[in-house]
């Protein structure tokens, strides 16, 4: 007997999360969160690496139960997961069928109704309408060429025999993410869906977005992505409640939202600081005088003294009441991107590369100058030598061919895409022997280093955790953080947006802009990219490169 397809709810669809709460051990994830998601709805969901964003999804899909509050859904809903199994022993092509099972139910459906009225069947008639309408409402004969349409926009593998436990991790993610954008579910649930996605991948993700007919909850860092599609913004980075705040109007909406809102936490939060320094202040003077400035003139009765004497102890006493009774309630607000003043001489020859080439990963000979002051943005498809020319670059990799001179004295610091810091050591550890080999070595003196905490990317609960209990975006922020203590003259930047939130990217961003030491960055970050359209570029691709790519001064 075959079994019946599951409809689409459509315009009766609907997601509701009523002050949902997610605890793990003694630390809330996810506090008073509510949310309503409709088939019209674009949500984008952004925080930092660890806030909650995947758990918010997860119980949105119902994979994860919440420990406070409640989750009614109305409807059909796919999830594309960060991560995926690779036990899957189905095929490309179980896999496309498994995601279009409903539709081949419903078309399966209409066939035997069809056989059965063309056989004289009475009653085959009214089984006949009613497969029709669900194969329509499913648009089935469709559901299979929506899927080849986005298996091949994303580059996804072709040949549908081969096993998804056989492919690349980005091959099997690319499969899923086609079959869900190329199903018909009411709601989709997409976690960090660009990840291995290249240009035109990122282009047919951001198209079919925006132009689906059902709901959409995506948790992305990728701000082109989110400025393209998102109607709604819901943050669960810090405030001064603990509960997510929920933004309308667009990205732009989110942006103007949650600076109105950090301005508002940090005049609050000053304001009782302050309020508190002079409770501090008066309780002090209030002490001083009780212990030297309460004596009267020399000859001045006992009785006086004494009754002086309890009207200052009273006034101690107020006073520490008054203290006692000032509540601080609003805790302190993170800190911005605390960017450190780096100065290279304008024009300067600092670094220069010369036909350098490096087996199987930078065929072509490129070459490279960079001056005092100067930016440099190289691009290209994931292969073409842009982490391999920066490692080059950085002294890390010893070109095959060419010559790579790095000026007297000039301090280089690389941020590399992937992390290599030591798990089992506190953060604040290794910032401080960062900072120890650094003066030991001469690179700078004492009074040049800076302080982990003045750079605004690790806060003290962070600093003071083992590398391995951070998230990945906190470990990003500790990367940049030890690169930044070298107060390099050059900054050679692979990926730096990577696993950071969006706002700290924008602060980046703007950091970049008018930083004196040079800089030479490679990025897959369109909205970065976009932002650093102005600076000259060194395309790395199937062709040769030109024979000195220049790293000029801008916006110096």
């Amino acid at each position: 007997m075959l079994t019946p397809p599951v409809l689409p709810a459509r315009s009766r669809a609907q997601l509701v999360a009523s002050n949902v709460g997610v605890t793990r051990g003694t630390t809330p994830v996810l506090t008073g969160v509510d949310l309503v998601v409709t088939p019209s709805s674009r949500i984008a969901v952004v925080g930092e690496n660890g806030r909650g964003k995947s758990t918010l999804l997860h119980v949105l899909a119902g994979t994860l139960t919440p420990d406070e509050g409640s989750v009614t859904r109305i409807g059909t809903l796919e999830i594309a997961e960060q991560e995926m199994t690779t036990a899957d022993e189905r095929t490309v092509g179980e896999a496309v069928a498994d995601a279009i099972a409903d539709a081949l139910a419903a078309l399966a459906h209409l066939d035997a109704a069809a056989c059965a009225l063309a056989k004289g069947d009475a009653a085959a008639a009214e089984r006949y309408a009613a497969a029709l309408e669900r194969a329509e409402t499913l648009d089935a004969w469709d559901a299979e060429r929506r899927v080849r349409v986005a298996l091949e926009a994303l580059d996804a593998e072709p040949d549908w025999s081969r096993r998804l436990a056989e492919l690349s991790v980005g091959q099997r993610y690319r499969v899923r993410l086609a079959c869900l954008l190329g199903g018909d579910a009411d709601f989709l649930l997409l976690d960090e869906p660009t990840n291995h996605l290249d240009r035109a991948g990122l282009d047919f993700l951001t198209s079919r977005v925006a132009e689906r007919s059902g709901g959409v909850v995506i948790v992305s860092h990728d701000r082109a992505l989110l400025r393209a599609i998102a109607t709604t913004t819901i943050d669960l980075d810090a405030t001064p409640d603990g509960r997510p705040r929920v933004y309308g109007g667009g990205y732009e909406g989110y942006l103007q939202g949650r600076r109105a809102e950090r301005e508002r936490w940090e005049q609050e939060y000053a304001q009782q600081q302050a309020e508190r320094a002079r409770l501090h202040d008066d309780l002090s003077a209030a002490q001083n005088r009780l212990v030297s400035g309460w004596r009267p003139p020399k000859g001045t009765g006992k009785h006086q003294r004494a009754t002086r004497a309890g009207a200052l102890v009273q006034s101690v006493h107020r006073r520490q009441a008054a203290l006692d009774a000032h509540e601080l309630t609003m805790p302190e607000p993170p800190r911005p991107l605390g960017f450190p003043d780096l100065t290279s001489r304008a024009g300067a020859n600092l670094l220069t590369a010369e036909s350098v080439t490096f087996e199987n990963r930078l065929a072509r000979p490129v070459s490279v100058a960079v001056t005092g002051r100067s930016r440099l943005l190289v691009t290209g498809p994931n292969g073409t030598g842009k982490s391999t020319l920066l490692a080059v670059l950085a002294g890390d990799l010893t070109p095959a061919t060419g010559v790579v001179h790095r000026a007297s004295g000039t301090r280089i610091a690389f941020l590399r895409q992937e992390s290599s810091l030591p798990l089992d050591s506190r953060a604040s550890d290794v910032f401080a022997a960062r900072l120890d080999r650094l003066a030991a070595s001469g690179t700078l003196t004492s009074g040049q280093t800076i302080s982990l905490s003045s750079l605004g990317l690790l806060g003290p609960r962070e600093a003071g955790k083992r590398i391995g209990e951070l998230s990945m975006g906190q470990r990003r922020r500790l990367d940049l953080a030890l690169v930044l203590a070298a107060r390099p003259q050059v900054l050679l930047l692979d990926e730096p947006t990577n696993h950071l939130s969006v706002a700290l990217v924008d602060e980046l961003t703007d950091a970049l802009q008018v930083t004196q030491a040079a800089v030479v960055l490679s990025t897959h970050d369109r909205q970065l990219s976009d932002d650093l359209h102005g600076w000259p570029q060194l395309a790395l691709g199937s062709y040769a490169p030109p024979p000195m790519s220049r790293a000029v001064a801008y916006g110096t």
